[in-house]
């Protein structure tokens, strides 16, 4: 009974993945290739959005795009040289997944032994978990644009950081 369902669940899941493949292009950005996207928190309301469109739409630093009790899910556009910033997060794993771009990942236990090094490009994902130090570095010739789901949410609901300017203001709205 149990290979029985297994192999029904596969084989939703396969149909899926092909129902969502041929139609993936009805949602790509069209015209002058950018999306109508609103860049704002979505969450917690239920949402069904584009994460492609919205991720290289996204110019600024970091965008949270929803949040929720439990996951969060921000966008960030990394400048070409620069990178994510090192740093750990003791009770939150982390993925990211790369839309456009080049990057150089480095992890580890502490911040001085950064032992696992890897190269991401576009469709990678990159799984960080909970207390493991950790940067991305764009290290390619246009800006990084990334994707992070935080379980739980690491940043305030509805915040954007173009720039610590950006950031000062939207604190006073």
């Amino acid at each position: 009974m149990k290979t029985k369902t297994i192999l029904v669940c596969i084989s939703m899941l396969a149909a899926g993945l092909v129902l969502g493949s041929c139609c993936r292009t009805q949602n790509r950005p069209t015209g002058s290739g950018e999306a109508d996207v609103t860049l704002k928190d979505f969450g917690p309301d239920p949402a069904v959005l584009n994460i492609e469109a919205y991720t290289t739409a996204n110019d600024n630093f970091r965008t949270v795009l929803w949040t929720g009790d439990k996951m969060q899910i921000t966008l960030m556009s990394i400048p070409v040289g620069g990178d994510v910033g090192l740093e750990d997060h003791p009770q939150t794993d982390q993925f990211f997944r790369v839309e456009q771009g080049q990057a150089k990942v480095v992890m580890g236990d502490s911040k001085d032994s950064l032992d696992f090094v890897a190269t991401a490009g576009p469709d990678f994902a990159i799984f960080i978990p909970a207390g493991k130090w950790h940067n991305i570095i764009n290290t390619g010739d246009t800006p990084l644009k990334l994707y992070s789901i935080y379980a739980p949410p690491e940043h305030p609901r509805g915040a954007v950081h173009k720039t610590q300017q950006d950031e000062i203001e939207a604190e006073h709205q």
